[in-house]
């Protein structure tokens, strides 16, 4: 697919829009992100190789139930924006609906050029019967998701977007309109836990809950009872559509490559898991940089850079939390929480951390990271529109 860009009674304009067919193209699209963030001080260069991964239907478990194209828009052969478009018909199950996604959106400063890659992408869906669209999702809220509105200053944590403030007026112009907003949370080390820490005690005394990391020799079985417990503690959540079994492997793998075993929780009552949660450090600390490149000149520098700074990172997200519906307002969230803090402060030092996102109307999971002194820090917006 291949289109002029133009608007009736103006002459013709230069920009047209392809879909991605080719490994050029491909290649062409997950460098799109250093044409518009190489004066951007906050942005972290993601990793090449993760990020052609991840568009590859032969990696992605994505495309094992789900369909997606890639779009590019060009000026005088240079590659000024993309964008994902995707159809999950397990989502439209879940809710009944008949949306698609659009994602990776990236873009000049430019309306025309905006509008066609999200025309492109609401053309695509209507071609497969869709009647809506919302985003940046890609693929599913289980990715990354949401257009930054609000906390531009700072850079973003692991797997979280980050987007230059132009972007919501470029949306918006195209008639998309909020669907929802999430929020990220920011933690510093303070007093307040301390003070907080006798009430958690005392709910979890009455719970008899117990906390405790994952079991190194049990990897296989720990990710079985954390996949139970996501399904069972989210499944009512706004947007939620369930992982896959190859989606939920493919993420347990990658979770566990990064994070440390200290800081992957599991909570249970009488032996039985009943919430758990999953901090991963800031990854982005790690390869800030390095340029998106491991190798250069054929040589691994970037991957010994990684190796030293990994020993380096001193932020962490936290970014999963769940508990089952019958054993909430037991202590048992906060006692997670807690014993994140306890373990990151203490064993590995970090100075800070992320917690989120979550959704902006979960009153209760807000209370509770508000009571520990978290501040929400940044909002990011999904927006809808009828196609």
């Amino acid at each position: 697919m291949s289109v002029n860009v133009g608007q009736i009674g103006s002459p013709p304009s230069t920009v047209t829009i392809s879909e991605v067919r080719t490994n050029r193209d491909r290649n062409r699209f997950v460098r799109v992100p250093w044409l518009i963030y190489r004066n951007d001080p906050a942005w972290t260069p993601p990793l090449l190789l993760e990020r052609k991964a991840f568009i590859n239907p032969r990696k992605q478990p994505f495309y094992q139930h789900g369909t997606a194209a890639l779009f590019i828009a060009e000026d005088a052969g240079q590659v000024v924006g993309r964008i994902l478009v995707s159809d999950d018909p397990r989502y439209n199950e879940q809710h009944g609906t008949n949306a698609g996604c659009f994602g990776m959106f990236e873009c000049i400063d430019d309306t025309a050029v905006a509008h066609s890659l999200l025309n492109a992408a609401a053309d695509w869906l209507k071609k497969r019967g869709r009647t809506q669209i919302l985003g940046p999702i890609d693929y599913s809220t289980n990715y990354a998701c949401g257009l930054l509105i609000e906390g531009f200053d700072t850079p973003p944590r692991v797997m979280m977007n980050h987007n230059p403030p132009y972007y919501e007026q470029l949306l918006a112009s195209w008639g998309l309109q909020k669907a929802k907003d999430l929020w990220a949370w920011w933690f510093r080390p303070n007093q307040q836990i301390e003070a907080w820490r006798p009430r958690v005690e005392r709910l979890a005394s009455r719970s008899g809950v117990v906390i405790r990391s994952f079991r190194r020799d049990q990897i296989s079985a720990e990710i079985g009872r954390c996949k139970h417990l996501y399904l069972d503690s989210w499944r009512d959540n706004w947007g939620f559509v369930p992982m896959t079994d190859a989606e939920f492997e493919d993420m347990a793998q990658v979770l566990w490559y990064l994070a440390h075993p200290e800081l992957l929780l599991v909570a249970e009552v009488d032996g039985q898991p009943v919430g758990f949660s999953i901090t991963l450090p800031d990854f982005n600390e790690a390869i800030q940089n390095l340029d998106g490149r491991l190798t250069r000149f054929g040589l691994p520098i970037g991957l010994f850079k990684l190796r030293n700074n990994l020993k380096r990172i001193r932020t962490a997200r936290l970014l999963a939390l769940g508990v089952l519906e019958p054993y909430r307002r037991r202590g048992i969230a906060e006692m997670l929480v807690l014993k994140t803090f306890e373990v990151g402060i203490l064993k590995f030092g970090y100075a800070g951390a992320e917690l989120g996102w979550t959704l902006e109307d979960n009153d209760m999971i807000n209370r509770t990271i508000a009571s520990v002194g978290a501040e929400p820090y940044k909002t990011y917006r999904i927006y809808e529109k009828g196609i």
